[in-house]
């Protein structure tokens, strides 16, 4: 290989990593973005349909996190379970939203929530909207959780 052609392979590699690295900052940001946009409404309490707040329902909370960043999501719980690609609950990171399914019906999608920390493997932090307890962070990996968890989705890639 000439001198040439191993200066050019050099810069593109030089160039491509920068542009890699450009874009996870790119999406680091927007996450932050989100997540800080739903601790906002911390304590804002649970209100069936509610998008404001003085009330508002878990999917109102990821919708109005996501308008941040100008991104619109579906209005239900079971619409936003369709939006972005499958993750395994091991590769849960922040900024997924993790699936539950709270009522009767053990399939249906009926609850959301959006990942805000990883601490371990079995120690998942989400942000949603708890019908008794309003907008608060808590472990996915506690027994009511995790026995209700129906999957996650990465919207922001």
């Amino acid at each position: 290989m000439s001198v040439r052609i191993v200066h050019f392979l050099l810069i593109a590699l030089l160039f491509s990593s920068c542009a890699a690295s450009r874009k996870a900052r790119e999406r680091q940001a927007k996450i932050d973005k989100v997540i800080e946009t739903a601790r906002s409404y911390t304590g804002v309490p649970y209100k069936y349909g509610g998008t404001t707040r003085s009330g508002m329902d878990c999917s109102g909370l990821l919708i109005n996190s996501f308008r941040a960043i100008e991104f619109e999501l579906p209005r239900t719980s079971e619409g936003q379970s369709k939006v972005g690609e499958k993750v395994k609950i091991k590769k849960l990171r922040e900024g997924d939203l993790v699936f539950f399914a709270t009522g009767k019906k053990k399939r249906v999608i009926t609850h959301v929530g959006l990942v805000t920390d990883r601490k371990a493997v079995n120690d998942v932090r989400f942000i949603h909207a708890s019908t008794s307890l309003g907008v608060v962070e808590a472990n996915l990996f506690t027994d009511y959780y995790r026995k209700r968890y129906r999957g996650a989705r990465r919207v922001i890639q």
